[in-house]
């Protein structure tokens, strides 16, 4: 009997030599670009798929595979996964388990700080000479302690950013459509508020919620006119949960303070971006989960998931819409 196939998808995200170095024993690891002709060959006898979602994982797809038992994606958001071609295939999709959610979760607060800061042009004015500016009595710098922050989702990622902006002596409140027992919000030192009150009550909005059609633009024109003219948003979940051009037009009129941004509507955004041009925006380009501290922890939980599945046992970290299929 051969043994179980592990098909991984090769990415410029992913360390290989770690993921070898991961492999189950008595599993075969195969290591190939999504598309290539090694990768097609290898299709029919996998059991399971690594990789990060793509639109190509589609019912044909899943048709030239017919061994394969678990779709284990590498990151925490899905919104690229073609779940009704899963569902239609009985593959159940399941995300990371939070290994990056220490990496989102200090990321989100770098760019309060970066914001806040305003850290960028500091280090510019510094390498040009100016060392605190033009004008520095123009100059507004802000602390994060007593500040108010607005956590949209808490999850694994959101947890964590609660944690850390304890730490920095942050008054925090939160929500989220699944509300946590009140011995979990004592434990993490955060309030449930509705969504309306987040917006119009928090210095710092940070979001951390999946892509879904509910999800989408929840952070429209009209949500931004209800925050303060002081207040800072950051995204590090995905780009489409804001909409992009009504927030480039509030960053530019003064409705908020500033940005900070690791996703966008388009990516990579294109060279003409407006945003590119407006000096209380800080953007990362889509890096705040992978870093070399959590390639271990994600090939090992996407391995464990292939070994629980072949075990006979059911998968864990099942996204929500399939859960079904667990």
């Amino acid at each position: 009997m051969p043994a179980p196939r592990i098909l991984m998808m090769e990415n410029p995200l992913s360390a290989i030599e770690i993921a070898r170095e991961l492999a189950p024993a008595g599993m075969e690891l195969v290591v190939a670009p999504l598309g290539s002709p090694a990768f097609e060959a290898a299709l029919p006898a996998a059991d399971f798929l690594v990789g990060f979602g793509n639109k190509a994982v589609n019912a044909a797809f899943y048709q030239r595979a017919p061994k394969l038992k678990l779709m284990q994606l590498l990151s925490a958001g899905y919104d690229t996964v073609d779940i009704e071609a899963a569902r239609g295939a009985g593959v159940p999709v399941c995300n990371n388990g939070g290994a990056n959610s220490t990496a989102v979760s200090e990321h989100a607060m770098l760019l309060m700080l970066a914001v806040c800061r305003r850290l960028v042009w500091q280090h510019e004015n510094v390498a040009a000479g100016r060392w605190r500016g033009n004008d520095p009595s123009q100059v507004k710098l802000f602390e994060l302690r007593d500040k108010v922050l607005g956590i949209v989702g808490l999850g694994a990622i959101g947890k964590k950013v609660a944690r850390l902006a304890n730490a920095f002596g942050m008054r925090v409140q939160y929500y989220d459509i699944r509300r946590v027992s009140e011995a979990e919000e004592d434990a993490l030192s955060v309030r449930f508020k509705l969504l309306g009150e987040i917006l119009r009550n928090s210095d710092i909005v940070s979001l951390h919620v999946p892509l879904t059609p509910q999800s989408k633009h929840m952070i429209d024109a009209a949500a931004l006119r209800q925050m303060k003219p002081t207040a800072y948003i950051v995204n590090t979940c995905r780009g489409p949960v804001i909409d992009e051009v009504a927030l480039t037009q509030a960053l530019t009129d003064g409705t908020i303070a500033g940005a900070g941004l690791d996703v966008f509507d388009q990516e990579p955004p294109p060279a003409d971006n407006p945003l590119f041009r407006l000096p209380n925006v800080i953007m990362t380009p889509h890096f705040a989960g992978p870093t070399w501290d959590n390639q271990q922890a994600r090939f090992r939980n996407a391995f464990d998931n292939c070994q629980r599945v072949a075990r006979g046992e059911k998968p864990l970290w099942v996204i929500p819409e399939l859960v079904e299929l667990a």
